[in-house]
């Protein structure tokens, strides 16, 4: 069974950064890629960033050009690198991965609901 960590989240101010971490035990979370998701109260889960097995890269629309997600195979970490953020990135952060593989490419524009394996989140406040 795979068992998801995220930590590092926090305070962070308008334009400021913040490095998220999702560390992970069992090895289909680094095989079958790991997907980054957040909701903000009163709003959906909603597709932030997905890593694939290949070490391919995705992003939703929203956070394309300020957050960067990689990976430490050797730590089974996978970490979202958040620039820039804005008021509006403040949500639970939550990364996620499949008990099978799914298409990162699909998977970064929906809510996750297809994905079985979640953290338990980290806060992330963006205020100044």
């Amino acid at each position: 069974q795979v068992q998801l960590v995220e930590s590092g989240g926090g305070l962070v101010q308008p334009g400021g950064s913040l490095r998220l971490s999702c560390a992970a035990s069992g090895t289909t979370a680094v095989y079958y890629g790991i997907g980054w998701f957040r909701q903000a109260p009163g709003k959906e889960r909603e597709g932030v960033s997905c890593l694939d097995s290949g070490g391919n890269a995705y992003y939703a629309d929203s956070v394309k050009g300020r957050f960067t997600v990689s990976s430490d195979n050797a730590k089974n970490t996978v970490y979202l690198q958040m620039d820039s953020v804005k008021p509006e990135d403040s949500a639970v952060y939550y990364c996620a991965t499949g008990d099978s593989p799914a298409p990162c490419a699909v998977v970064v524009h929906t809510n996750g609901a297809a994905l079985e394996n979640w953290g338990q989140g980290t806060q992330v406040t963006v205020s100044s």
